[in-house]
């Protein structure tokens, strides 16, 4: 088989409750709950509707060790209504909390940014050697008390990392990169192997879906280089609601999916919970679809890093997008770069650039590659290999058939991903029958912006909301995106809580975070601009903050 086929990656098995991560275990599919984990009722009922829409684990935060405790309630309800799915919970900033809630559910997240570290306050601190080997020691101190505890009760934990809430140690030697939130997690990984606690899930995320791929990336060979075989829970943390939203989650997650990488999964949507759950499992399900197709003995470039790729150099001044019909057919905001019955194209087979290599070509000549719909994008990535070295703008060919769009949504934004974070395609071209050639184009357009290729829309990073939020998060994202939408290129937070944000909306322009009840922070990137907004007063005071630094174009 070929390097770019797909084969999973081995990692050791994890318990947790009464099912398995990791080792043969399929990859999982989860969601977290957005109720008040003090509401027992409301979280039971939403939790069965969760269960019932296919999660294999459910998450619950825990602010305090009151809402930890009766995680314990919350999970004796839905036992009683013959629910056995494992519970998480979730922990921020309170270690007191997890010890709690080891004793209560199957599973605890923690945070290296925020588990023995306090607040990060974002100011550089200098650390001597010594004074960072004293910070690691502080660690072992909280750290190696829980993982006792955890093993005492049978209970599983997931480091969880994000980008933007790394602690001040990490990011005064790393700054806020992809190598700090690799180091995060390794020092809390080097605790558990010592102490022989092996129940361990990892997390790496980011909203900024490049970062969130190069980053796990560099973890698993971080993990190889020291012999660790964790499994590994993916997601794309604050994607948004709506099809962006859904596209952003399944170009990181599909990418590193179709690579072999990921053991469990959820994908984080601005919406109620129970509609993350079918996007998860058509994921899931047409990645494993791969299992044991081969595309031959395609090879990579010499001198590939698949870990941190370089983009192939081309004539391309910009990523393109290819329509199949006319000009007329289009709106402004959907209009593809080139068409195919007006320009002239070089259309090459990409099983036989595999077999024979590349044919002799002009530079100026653009190649339009297409694949067998078996493992296309496996296939495509071996072709696009071989133009190394040539200038043509290469364009892959994607073909869905007569798929439904929902599927062809969530596949194409998994498949154009590989390629486009591969780095040697200029563009895309989707082709589905039951699609009209506008909503390809438009689709082709967000996918290129969650890859961080091309901007054509304003971007909101919105968390999915959970027992912190402040707010009325699916009515407040709207009203932030009736009022700011238009604005090219203008990245901009929607955060619940002071937890997510600012930190985790660390990719953002501009931020709407929640502070308290009624009550509203704004950001001009990490920066508090101004606090305590009454909500009515919010949406209105972030359009004045915006223009005021000449950002409303």
């Amino acid at each position: 088989m070929s390097v770019f086929d797909y084969t999973r990656r081995r990692t050791s098995g994890v318990k947790v409750g009464n099912i398995g991560i990791g080792g043969e275990n399929p990859i999982r599919i989860q969601s977290m709950a957005s109720t008040k984990t003090m509401d027992t009722e409301g979280s039971v009922a939403q939790g069965k509707r969760i269960i019932e829409a296919g999660a294999e684990l459910l998450r619950y935060t825990a602010q305090g060790q009151r809402e930890a405790a009766n995680l314990g309630e919350i999970r004796r309800g839905l036992r009683e209504l013959g629910l056995e799915t494992p519970l998480v919970a979730d922990i921020h900033f309170n270690p007191k909390a997890a010890f709690e809630a080891a004793r209560r559910v199957e599973k605890v997240r923690i945070n290296p940014g925020n588990f023995v570290d306090p607040a990060r306050t974002f100011r550089k601190i200098e650390y001597t050697d010594e004074d960072y080997a004293a910070e690691l020691r502080r660690i072992d101190d909280v750290l190696v008390p829980f993982l006792n505890l955890c093993k005492e009760n049978g209970t599983a934990i997931r480091i969880g990392v994000n980008h933007g809430s790394l602690s001040d140690r990490i990011m005064s030697r790393y700054g806020d990169t992809p190598a700090g939130m690799v180091e995060s997690a390794m020092e809390f990984l080097r605790v558990c192997r010592r102490e022989d606690f092996n129940d361990v899930v990892i997390s790496i995320k980011a909203s900024n879906v490049l970062i969130m791929v190069e980053t796990v990336r560099r973890l698993v060979a971080a993990m190889d280089a020291e012999g660790m075989h964790y499994p590994l829970h993916l997601g794309v943390t604050e994607a948004g609601d709506g099809e962006d939203g859904r596209i952003k989650s399944a170009v990181g997650i599909g990418t590193l999916l179709l690579e072999g990488i990921g053991d469990t999964i959820r994908v984080s949507l601005s919406e109620d919970p129970e509609r993350e759950l079918p996007v998860a499992r058509k994921l899931v399900d047409f990645v494993g679809s791969m299992a044991g197709i081969s595309t031959g003995n395609a090879s990579p470039a010499e001198g590939y890093d698949s870990v941190r790729p370089v983009k192939r150099e081309s004539s391309a001044k910009t990523a393109i997008v290819v329509g199949r019909s006319s000009e007329s057919d289009y709106d402004e905001t959907s209009r593809p770069d080139m068409f195919l019955d007006t320009d002239r194209f070089v259309e090459l087979s990409a099983d036989e650039v595999i077999a024979g290599g590349v044919p002799q070509l002009e530079d100026s000549d653009v190649v339009l590659l297409t694949a067998d719909s078996k493992n296309q994008s496996a296939r495509l990535l071996g072709a696009l290999h071989q133009f190394v070295g040539r200038k043509n703008i290469v364009i892959p060919r994607l073909s869905y058939g007569d798929k439904p769009e929902e599927d062809v949504i969530l596949e194409a934004s998994a498949e154009a991903g590989r390629l486009l974070l591969a780095g040697f395609c200029d563009g895309l071209m989707i082709e589905a029958d039951r699609v009209s050639d506008r909503r390809l184009a438009a689709l082709s357009f967000a996918i290129l912006q969650a890859a961080r290729l091309r901007f054509t829309r304003t971007e909101y990073i919105s968390c999915p909301g959970c027992g912190r939020t402040m707010f009325d998060l699916q009515q407040t994202l709207a009203r932030v995106k009736e009022a700011t939408e238009g604005l090219k290129g203008l990245k901009i937070g929607v955060m619940g809580c002071i937890v997510n944000g600012p930190g985790e909306m660390a990719d953002a322009d501009y931020g709407y975070v929640g502070a308290a009840v009624g009550h509203v922070n704004l950001y001009k990137g990490k920066t508090l601009i101004e606090k305590n907004i009454p909500q009515e007063e919010a949406v209105q005071r972030l359009i004045q903050l915006i223009k005021e630094n000449g950002d409303w174009k």
